[in-house]
């Protein structure tokens, strides 16, 4: 699929303005001329790829989810879903993050509605759904699962606020190795003793 530079740069230059829109007033107190003038587009080219505010965003959200979703399902498509068979080094999210930070410096910000949060939350945890049916497929209690896909969700999405407070200085690397601890620590299969 070849993409047009124009309409890449067209998308790059309306989130970015976005994003520093968001810094200073939630999605909806954000009009389209004003969008358009930080990001130096004329309105006619904005209305050729969206139809409103909501909907650069909502782009640029499905745009982060599914890197989300990759890096969150990398370890375990190698290890085929066994936790105690992951490495350091395939654990993406925090360098996902870092790709992403200006983003999720605006989603954790506790200035923003938390609207973005659960947004994130809801995005995440769709993802997330579908990778535990298939560790827990013949579960017959629905209401566990539900209740499970919440907390690892939280878990995540905990570690990535942590992250942020302190202002996103433990190098990625780093991140995973404590991951790795945490993950070997909650694990069903440690060891006792």
């Amino acid at each position: 699929m070849k993409h047009d530079l124009r309409v890449v740069k067209t998308q790059e230059s309306l989130r970015h303005a976005l994003l520093e829109l968001l810094k200073t007033k939630p999605l909806e107190a954000i009009s389209v001329a004003e969008l358009c003038r930080l990001a130096q587009i004329n309105r006619g080219t904005f209305y050729t790829h969206y139809k409103d505010v909501h909907e650069v965003f909502k782009r640029y959200l499905e745009v982060i989810v599914e890197d989300f979703r990759s890096a969150y399902e990398e370890p375990y498509i190698k290890t085929r879903f066994r936790i105690e068979n992951m490495t350091e080094d395939m654990i993406q999210i925090f360098h996902h993050v870092k790709k992403y930070q200006d983003f999720y410096q605006i989603v954790f910000s506790a200035q923003i509605p938390m609207m973005y949060y659960y947004l994130l939350f809801d995005s995440v945890r769709s993802f997330m759904e579908d990778s535990l049916a298939k560790t827990y497929m013949d579960s017959e209690d629905e209401g566990l699962i539900e209740y499970l896909l919440s907390y690892q969700t939280n878990a995540i999405l905990g570690l990535l606020i942590q992250w942020h407070r302190r202002g996103y200085e433990t190098a990625a690397e780093e991140l995973n190795k404590q991951l790795i601890k945490i993950l070997t620590l909650s694990s069903p299969f440690r060891r006792l003793g």
